[in-house]
């Protein structure tokens, strides 16, 4: 597996706008959790679970705390993942990860984006089938080689891999090695990890679509998807957008 995510490398700010897109999705996934089984985390084990996440990754308690209150106002609707595909420039294939509380508001928003891009809306498996999901956990730069790699076998890791200093992407500059695992094995994965004494970078770490194989790309190609990734993380109820993309030197 090579080293470049699947997501397209971000221009400046890009950084910035990841950081939010993983607060705003932590923050509705809170939302989410208290309407479904009430706000107090010790009788809800899946509010636990999103607080200790929003914990990890920086999230302010009183965003915490305001959310879950949210939670409890009737006017809240319920918060829904959905999964749009689509065909960029070059045949590239497009994952976009939603968590709306407005399905047919994100729908529109997305096939009105990809349309005026030139791209087109691919029906449901279509592109996916070309994407495996799994979980990549970040460790953050200073990490001992043989440490982390010792780590990762023994947690049941499927991939290692090194960053290199001169191919990071826009805000990786404190990460040295992404561990991939199975989706399912996320959770156990990254506490594996943090249990053996590696610093784990949340903000790089989650669940993603990572392709098979990469669609290799002329330079207009590429600014065309690059173009509509940023168009589609821009939207408000898009949380994460996946590209098959090969990234040029």
């Amino acid at each position: 597996m090579g080293r470049r995510s699947a997501k397209i490398a971000g221009r400046k700010g890009t950084q910035d706008a990841r950081k939010a897109k993983i607060y705003s999705r932590i923050c509705k996934t809170i939302i989410r959790e208290a309407k479904a089984g009430g706000p107090d985390p010790v009788a809800n084990v899946k509010l636990a679970a999103a607080m200790q996440q929003a914990k990890n990754a920086g999230v302010p308690k009183d965003a915490v705390t305001r959310n879950i209150a949210k939670a409890s106002d009737k006017s809240q609707a319920d918060f829904t993942e959905v999964t749009y595909e689509a065909y960029g420039a070059g045949g590239s294939g497009f994952i976009i990860d939603c968590l709306t509380d407005n399905p047919n508001r994100s729908a529109m928003e997305v096939r009105t984006v990809v349309t005026r891009s030139g791209a087109k809306m691919a029906d449901p498996g279509s592109v996916a089938f070309g994407f495996k999901r799994c979980g990549v956990v970040a460790i953050a730069g200073g990490a001992d080689e043989e440490e982390v790699f010792d780590a990762a076998m023994e947690a049941g890791a499927d991939d290692i891999q090194t960053v290199d200093p001169d191919e990071q992407e826009e805000g990786e500059a404190s990460i040295s090695f992404k561990v991939v695992s199975d989706a399912k094995e996320f959770g156990a994965l990254r506490s594996a990890l943090s249990e053996a004494g590696l610093e784990v970078d949340d903000s790089h770490s989650g669940l993603v679509y990572l392709p098979h194989a990469e669609t290799e790309l002329n330079e207009k190609e590429l600014q065309s998807n690059q173009s509509l990734y940023e168009k589609l993380l821009a939207l408000d109820d898009v949380d994460n957008v996946f590209s098959s993309c090969a990234t040029h030197d």
